[in-house]
């Protein structure tokens, strides 16, 4: 059987509450050995180390504070988001970026926090899972500001232009993760990953419960969709599904650092 990994997956928020065990026993069922799951704010902290707490060694916390979540009480906020990292460990700090398409009203605070948060990352040698929406310019400067040499992660959900994947490919640590918005009529990440990447620089996700796949798109997403994502990237790139999931598992392992508790291997090669 394949072996994939959702490296970008809310599996923790209130919707799935009902059906967390059994979307895991699916999701496993199918072929995915690990969920790596991003925090978004104070909120959903305890949610996510408890299911993370019932699925150890498939269930994967990041910490961080998400750019929509940042407001006027921003500094007290991160102080207790920069608590957890003392508390337990995690396989990256995220979600973490700017975020323009809302709201420009905090966009000197958005940039305050996710420039901390890169020195987090820096400081505990952990990649970032990035979420940048209309503010790629901003997110690359901060990038820069902070020390491009010494980071690495992945640009989530990115659905940019060619220009922008230029831009990631010049950060040799950092790879680009995507979705099911790659399987959207009217979208042109195919295109733009074909001629400007390959899967080396790839790796699978879904958000869930966020932009599920064609043909689910409009449903919740959940974990097992991601296979309609590999489909879809393995037909950009003119592979096989299982050279897509091999090459996208191999480098998500090798990013976040994966390993069995008590192992010193990365289990999901």
């Amino acid at each position: 059987m394949m072996k994939l990994i959702d490296s970008h997956c809310h599996l923790y928020l209130d919707n799935f509450d009902l059906e967390q065990d059994a979307l895991i026993r699916e999701a496993k069922d199918s072929g995915i050995v690990a969920l790596l799951m991003p925090n978004i704010d104070l909120s959903s902290a305890e949610r996510m180390h408890e299911l993370c707490d019932r699925y150890p060694d498939y269930a994967y916390p990041m910490m961080g504070l998400h750019p929509t979540s940042v407001a006027a009480d921003y500094a007290a906020t991160l102080r207790r988001i920069e608590s957890f990292l003392n508390s337990r460990s995690y396989c990256a700090i995220g979600e973490i970026g700017i975020d323009l398409y809302w709201d420009k009203t905090y966009l000197k605070e958005q940039k305050i926090v996710f420039e901390e948060q890169l020195k987090w990352s820096i400081d505990l040698d952990l990649p970032v899972a990035i979420h940048t929406r209309e503010a790629f310019p901003e997110v690359l400067d901060s990038i820069y500001k902070v020390g491009a040499e010494r980071l690495s992660g992945v640009f989530h959900s990115f659905c940019g232009t060619a220009e922008e994947l230029e831009e990631i490919k010049k950060l040799p640590r950092f790879k680009t993760g995507i979705n099911g918005v790659i399987t959207f009529k009217n979208a042109k990440l195919a295109d733009v990953l074909r001629s400007g990447t390959d899967m080396q620089h790839i790796l699978l996700e879904t958000d869930a419960p966020y932009l599920a796949p064609v043909p689910y798109r409009g449903k919740r997403n959940t974990p097992i969709y991601i296979w309609k994502t590999a489909e879809k990237v393995a037909e950009t790139f003119g592979l096989s599904v299982e050279e897509t999931v091999e090459a996208a598992t191999r480098n998500t392992a090798a990013l976040f650092r994966l390993k069995k508790q008590g192992n010193s291997e990365v289990p999901f090669m």
